[in-house]
């Protein structure tokens, strides 16, 4: 009785120490101002801009900005959001190869010049599900190509359902800031930028 009392606990202690959370990835801080810009041409900008100006943060908004323009400012910050809309690219006169290439630079130029990339995700599981289903992989070009690239990823639950970024997260060890309520990242942003 002993015996199987003793190898009860040393079971569930296995299963307790193997269930444990992954260690928490090194607290990665960021300062502005910053540069809010989009890879696909979705609303994500937009969207996260609201909550970057209700966070206090210096930030300017350039859907379109190019690596040049990281210079233009002494910004010390780039978000760059995740998700492709068609119709954006399309009144932009763009296709998706462009503005991978586009992101990629702006990418390369802020880690010459030491700045903090977050990547961004606010749009949830609707806008990668619709594209999806039509065969439309573009808002997914958009997540490899940003995603293991990022110094932090900022994700609202809802988008990530399949964890798709909590892997990516995983992966590359980066700190991954995923909320409930788009709002909540209000309060992780003031965090965030010291």
């Amino acid at each position: 009785m002993k015996t199987s009392l003793r190898l009860t606990a040393l079971v569930a202690g296995a299963l307790v120490l193997g269930s444990a959370a992954p260690a928490q990835a090194p607290e990665v801080a960021a300062r502005p101002p910053i540069l809010i810009t989009s890879c696909g041409q979705s609303n994500g900008p937009n969207m996260i801009s609201v909550l970057v100006r209700r966070a206090g943060l210096e930030f300017e908004l350039h859907p379109m900005a190019a690596a040049a323009d990281l210079k233009a400012k002494p910004y010390q910050s780039l978000i760059i959001t995740m998700g492709s809309s068609l119709k954006g690219m399309g009144a932009a006169g763009i296709d998706i190869a462009d503005e991978l290439q586009r992101a990629a630079g702006l990418i390369a130029e802020a880690r010459k010049l030491k700045m903090t990339v977050l990547g961004a995700h606010v749009e949830g599981m609707k806008r990668r599900a619709q594209g999806a289903e039509s065969g439309d992989t573009t808002d997914e070009q958009t997540i490899d190509l940003v995603a293991p690239q990022s110094d932090i990823l900022l994700v609202w639950k809802d988008g990530n359902t399949d964890g798709r970024f909590t892997t990516i997260s995983s992966q590359k060890n980066i700190p991954l800031v995923e909320v409930e309520k788009q709002i909540d990242l209000v309060k992780e942003l003031e965090k965030i930028f010291k």
